[in-house]
């Protein structure tokens, strides 16, 4: 076994002898890797294309993009899963549940913003981390932007799923 491995040391062409995973920058200091998810061209766009990094946009379109997505998402499994499910009430259920973690999410968001949080680390990934997350009232305008964000997705989910049927005939 151990002569296996040490010809393969005599071979390039052997799979075992291609690395993938390096340190971040080739610097071990840095204490991040580079992978061949992390560190490939259709993760690093993705990823940068994501409203929290998407470069070019202001703090509030980056809260209010976010807030919208969660709030939009977040209702579906407070109505069709809470304990009202079965009811008239669910979708009213659901609209004020998803309310009210959008509200405590933003009080998170501006707890932190208030915590004097440290700078946003540079990685392979987002070479470039927005301006908008280096300082306390960066983080209080996009907890402000996500909570009116929030609650616009909740609420056309709501006006979406309590008027289905409206909608559905519109197309029949």
């Amino acid at each position: 076994m151990a002569q296996a491995v040490d010809a393969s040391k005599n071979r390039p062409s052997d799979a075992r002898n291609r690395e993938v995973v390096f340190p971040e920058w080739r610097d071990p200091q840095r204490g991040n890797l580079e992978t061949p998810i992390n560190a490939s061209p259709l993760t690093k766009w993705y990823i940068n294309n994501l409203p929290a990094y998407r470069p070019g946009i202001t703090t509030f379109r980056r809260g209010l993009e976010i807030g919208m997505a969660h709030g939009y998402w977040i209702f579906g499994p407070f109505a069709k899963l809470g304990p009202l499910r079965d009811t008239a009430d669910a979708n009213l259920a659901g609209l004020l549940a998803t309310l009210g973690l959008i509200v405590i999410a933003t009080g998170s968001l501006s707890l932190y913003g208030n915590s004097n949080p440290s700078q946003p680390h540079v990685t392979v990934t987002t070479p470039n981390p927005p301006e908008a997350f280096k300082s306390g009232e960066g983080w209080n305008n996009f907890a402000s932007a996500f909570l009116i964000g929030g609650i616009g997705g909740a609420v056309v989910a709501y006006l979406l799923t309590s008027n289905l049927e409206l909608i559905q005939g519109l197309f029949r």
